[in-house]
This record gives C-alpha cells, sequence and structure tokens, in this order.
C-alpha cells in the first residue's frame, strides 16, 4: 500500500482529480490549503515594495492506494506537466505504508 500526495494551485484542482481517475484511483480526499514562496533574493532593490512572502490559493489531494495505481499517477503527472509547460507545475510523490487497520484491494 502507498500513500499518493499531490499538490497544486487551486486552478488545477479538476486536472488533478482526471489525473487521479486515469490512475484507476476512486477514492481520495481533497484539502484547501494556503502555498508560501519567499524570495530570496540578494538585492535588496528587486523586493523593496512587499515584504511578505507571494501566497497561493492550492490544494493537497491524497489517496491510499496500490503501488501500481501510485506509480500511475506519478507518471500522469509527469506527463501532465511536460506536455502542458504550466509556470506551477503539479507535484506528485508517494510513500510506503508500513502498517495499516485495512488492506487496499
Amino acid at each position: 500500500m502507498k500513500l499518493l500526495i499531490v499538490t497544486s494551485l487551486k486552478d488545477y484542482q479538476k486536472e488533478a482529480i482526471k489525473l487521479f481517475h486515469q490512475a484507476g484511483i476512486k477514492v481520495f480526499s481533497v484539502s484547501k490549503t494556503m502555498g508560501f514562496k519567499e524570495d530570496d533574493s540578494a538585492n535588496l532593490m528587486d523586493s523593496w515594495f512587499s515584504n511578505e512572502a507571494e501566497h497561493f490559493d492550492s490544494i493537497v489531494m491524497f489517496s491510499f492506494t496500490t503501488d501500481e495505481k501510485a506509480s500511475r499517477a506519478l507518471d500522469l503527472v509527469n506527463s501532465y506537466n511536460t506536455d502542458s509547460k504550466i509556470e506551477f507545475p503539479i507535484r506528485a510523490f508517494f510513500m510506503p505504508i508500513e502498517k495499516a487497520s485495512y488492506l487496499i484491494s
């Protein structure tokens, strides 16, 4: 069993859900979140008018799924990012689950 986690801008939520469906993942959760990007610029003039980090309306999607479905989802996300060339790509990763109170079929 794997824990698949996908993050994206809220604007790409429909696309991310389509990728889950294409991977055969029908049970998942979606949570709204706020993403931040801090400017690490060494040039103070670059951030003269902005003292705060940029923030973005984002989502986190996750599912407990099989290794095959998680791998397929990761491949689909990579293909989507390559084909669409969006400025803020969808991010995905998965981790093994050592123990669980139930089995995924």
